[in-house]
């Protein structure tokens, strides 16, 4: 693991010797986007605390917590890259605590997705008893647990920093910039890490498959609404295009270990900020744009936000 971080420090010292313009250029192609994405999201947040229908109806309030465990990992890691291009060092405490948050918001998003598949699931294959299932008490506890594995997952992976001495560490300033993989180069919390986006994204993946199928054999049943059961299979394939969304950001740094064992400094950086926007911003912005454009009950608020007031028509809402 020295070594990968050892080729990836390399590949950041190029920014010691990048121009003026340069710096920004690459500032100015991922915070121009990063603000764009954030400034719809903070409405698209708004928006599902506007209205009684939103802040009381179990769905949106998962979609809440994904905007906003979403919202929250995109200000983290633009600031991260943002302190890099502009060539600041942070200490190792400083730094460690900006990267925890960072993981801790990035795990909350596959985490929802799955409790959002099985309230779905619930509303078409038993209807009648959704309401008594699906309660805002429910829901609460459902975010809360999902917060909780995400925070445990953390301290687990603060565990692999007993193996490091401590001594005046808070007045040392990191020789790299702050990345995930260079102010904590463990192997045994890269194994770690690797282990547990598996088992994640596994897991989050048969979830949804799952969600899916027995909405699949529902909508074939008599018995069963038809429109509902169509809507309902449409969001659960948008659940598993989030999903792969959610995976390709956490996948982002083991694509720049490759990365910097194969491109030259030079190349490394620029392709490093288009990985950043394609692998970090669009997934993090996506949720909202997916959801408050197709959403028949969130669109029309939405747009009435977005577009300085103007009025839309409300159309009842998708399942």
């Amino acid at each position: 693991m020295s070594n990968v971080s050892d080729s990836y420090s390399n590949n950041t010292d190029v920014l010691l010797y990048q121009s003026l313009l340069e710096r920004v250029v690459l500032c100015g192609f991922s915070t121009v986007p990063a603000c764009v994405f954030l400034c719809i999201n903070g409405t698209m947040l708004f928006t599902l605390r506007s209205k009684p229908v939103f802040r009381d109806t179990c769905r949106y309030i998962l979609l809440y917590n994904l905007l906003l465990a979403d919202t929250a990992q995109l200000v983290v890691s633009q600031l991260l890259f943002l302190l890099a291009v502009c060539r600041v060092r942070l200490t190792y405490p400083a730094c460690g605590t900006i990267a925890t948050i960072a993981n801790l918001t990035g795990g909350i998003s596959p985490l929802t997705l799955v409790v959002m598949s099985l309230e779905r699931y619930v509303a078409v294959c038993f209807p009648l008893r959704h309401a008594s299932i699906i309660t805002t008490r429910n829901t609460a506890v459902a975010i809360i647990a999902s917060w909780a594995i995400s925070s445990i997952n953390n301290l687990t992976r603060g565990l692999f920093l007993l193996e490091y001495s401590f001594e005046n560490m808070s007045n040392l300033l990191m020789k790299d910039y702050c990345y995930d993989i260079t102010w904590f180069p463990s192997t045994q919390r890269d194994n770690y890490d690797k282990a547990y986006i598996c088992f994640v994204f596994v897991s989050a993946g048969l979830a949804v498959i799952y969600s899916y199928t027995g909405v699949v054999v529902a909508a074939r049943s008599a018995s069963t609404d038809k429109a509902s059961a169509h809507k309902a299979r449409k969001t659960l394939l948008l659940h598993l295009i989030q999903l792969g969304l959610s995976l390709s950001s956490m996948i982002y740094h083991t694509l720049l270990i490759a990365l910097a064992r194969t491109v030259s400094r030079l190349v490394f950086v620029w392709v490093q900020d288009v990985f950043y926007v394609l692998f970090i911003i669009l997934p993090r912005c996506l949720s909202s744009l997916l959801y408050g454009l197709r959403d028949q009950t969130i669109r029309p608020v939405l747009l009435h936000y977005l577009c300085c007031h103007l009025r839309f028509p409300v159309e009842p809402g998708l399942g």
